[in-house]
């Protein structure tokens, strides 16, 4: 799978692949633990960068999705604050 397609896929199915990839990666590593031969030998390397594509699409998503709720947070503090402020200069035009 290339990352393209990786990054259209949603985070549950990411974690579901994700899975699944880590028990691929367990069974290839028993068979060259016991010395028994894997299918193919190159597998391993596939699914150990595999797993990583995942991780990082994963670690980017969560960035996002948390620079967006900073920017929301931001944005409603400065809403209070001007509100805030325009709340003291109606205060004193009315004493005036």
């Amino acid at each position: 799978m290339k990352i393209k397609e990786l990054r259209s896929i949603s985070n549950e199915e990411l974690k579901s692949k994700l899975i699944e990839l880590r028990k691929e990666l367990i069974k290839s590593n028993a068979q060259v633990a016991t010395g028994t031969t894997p299918k193919s030998p190159g597998q391993i390397k596939q699914t150990k960068k595999m797993i990583a594509k995942i991780l990082t699409l994963q670690e980017e998503k969560q960035k996002i999705t948390s620079k967006k709720e900073v920017e929301a947070k931001t944005q409603k503090q400065k809403v209070s604050v001007k509100s805030k402020k325009e709340g003291k200069s109606e205060k004193k035009s009315e004493e005036g």
